[in-house]
């Protein structure tokens, strides 16, 4: 995993930060991270988008899946 330095964060959004992590019981560089996660996480536009790249390599499905959903269901075991 990387390391991100993030410099002249100004005193305000400093506090804001602390007072974020405090009120969730976390620490400021999780809070500065879940932050991170949640401005890069993917629109909804671009994962329709690899979900269409994805059908067209996988091309068109055919048959019927009843049978074997059927047969996964009803299997007792836990592991196959």
């Amino acid at each position: 995993m990387g390391d991100i330095l993030i410099r002249n964060v100004d005193d305000e959004t400093a506090r804001r930060l602390k007072e974020k992590a405090k009120a969730a019981g976390a620490s400021v560089s999780e809070t500065a991270l879940d932050i991170i996660k949640a401005g890069v996480k993917p629109t909804k536009e671009e994962v329709w988008a690899e979900i269409d790249r994805l059908r067209a390599r996988i091309g068109k499905v055919s048959g019927d899946s009843t049978r074997d959903i059927r047969e996964d269901r009803d299997n007792d075991e836990p592991y196959r």
